[in-house]
């Protein structure tokens, strides 16, 4: 074993990655992303071309004998003008499997919020940093460091006191997820932490996850992304974006539910593919959107503005319409599966474990809607349990 002093540096290459969809070399280092290039060629907003870009599920993955490890990041956070700058994104350290360390990187770049609607931001630039973990067994393991779910992170350099070659394969099945922020990881308290990554734990899987907060709207681009990775498992979280950003009626809707199914299926077409109807949240269970911010009492809230009319869409109109079409399209793809969401985060749940904004789970939230998707999904009888016989 080498001393810390005998430093080993590996280069970050895609080699020691997983979970992304793409990487970009960058004048520090390396830049994971969740979308392909070509997806972020048609990104029409700021919003999403950060959801991306946040490594949500994104994990170095390596063997060693190290006990200590350490890498070098170049991080961009964000904040709301007017309110205090959030805590520093976590590095979750995992040894064979099991949460062993975390870490946080301080400094980086500043992305500063001046408009919540069209998420226009000022950008001041910061220096890198290291998340360093010590004292970690001294015997070949296993290791992931799971990015932070809530800010950009380039990679620049990853050094350790022994060497390091990739983790190997065990066969493990791939699910592919695509959601809302509430995927993405808002509120959540590590990227562990997170709905889905709780669930791929369970479910024994490795995670994908195309969760982009505020921004699962049914684009085209994301489904082609989506028909051209590789998967065991695919599901879609789909509603929530649809209705708070008030972005189509139903007469939109409805094709374009089809049309993204119909992508997908065009480069997978007959692995189980779960559609996932929202969760619980009464500010828009039956009140269309735009959702609009309220920072009275001095928190940041969310309340529904729109009024009800024929085609306006809310989340229960949503459910019915998501349960109609993969009833119809089921009796030809025997693989489609619908879930409604008030299974996962329902009205006992609510008031249990209440939305401290009105629309995102707390970490709590996030465990129970991870239970209960790895129950329901991974289960037995469930669409992604493993088939034996």
């Amino acid at each position: 074993m080498n001393t810390e002093h005998d430093w080993i540096t590996t280069p970050v290459t895609a080699d020691i990655l997983r979970g992304f969809l793409d990487v970009e070399p960058t004048a520090h280092g390396l830049l994971p992303h969740r979308l392909p290039a070509r997806a972020r060629r048609q990104i029409p907003d700021n919003q999403l071309a950060v959801a991306e870009a946040q490594p949500s599920g994104v994990r170095l993955a390596f063997r060693t004998r190290a006990t200590t490890i350490e890498l070098d990041t170049l991080p961009t956070k964000r904040v709301y003008r007017g309110f205090p700058a959030p805590a520093d994104g976590v590095y979750d350290l995992l040894v064979d499997g099991r949460l062993a360390a975390q870490a946080t990187v301080a400094g980086g770049n500043v992305g500063t919020i001046i408009d919540m609607v069209t998420q226009s931001a000022e950008v001041r630039e910061g220096p890198a940093g290291t998340a360093r973990f010590t004292g970690l067994p001294a015997r070949d393991k296993d290791v992931e460091i799971w990015l932070p779910h809530t800010e950009i992170t380039e990679l620049i350099a990853l050094r350790t006191n022994a060497p390091v070659e990739p983790a190997p394969d065990i066969g493990r099945r791939v699910w592919l997820h695509h959601g809302s922020s509430i995927s993405h990881g808002s509120n959540a308290a590590h990227p562990t932490a997170v709905w889905s990554a709780l669930a791929a734990a369970q479910g024994g899987v490795e995670l994908v996850n195309l969760g982009f907060g505020g921004s699962a709207l049914l684009d085209p681009f994301t489904a082609r992304a989506m028909r051209d990775t590789p998967a065991d498992l695919i599901s879609l979280k789909i509603g929530i974006n649809i209705v708070n950003t008030d972005a189509m009626r139903l007469r939109a809707f409805t094709p374009a539910v089809h049309g993204f199914l119909d992508t997908i299926r065009d480069g997978h077409p007959t692995t189980p593919l779960l559609v996932v109807s929202p969760i619980l949240c009464p500010v828009q269970e039956d009140t269309p959107g735009p959702l609009a911010p309220d920072f009275d009492g001095g928190t940041l809230r969310f309340k529904a503005t729109g009024e009800r009319a024929a085609g306006r869409l809310t989340l229960n109109v949503i459910r019915d319409e998501l349960a109609r079409i993969v009833e119809q399209r089921a009796a030809d793809d025997t693989n489609l599966h619908y879930l409604d969401g008030r299974d996962l985060y329902g009205e006992k749940d609510f008031a249990e474990l209440p939305l401290p904004d009105e629309v995102h789970p707390d970490p709590a939230g996030h465990r129970r809607i991870g239970e209960n998707f790895a129950w329901l999904a991974f289960g037995d009888g469930g669409p992604f349990a493993v088939k034996t016989g």
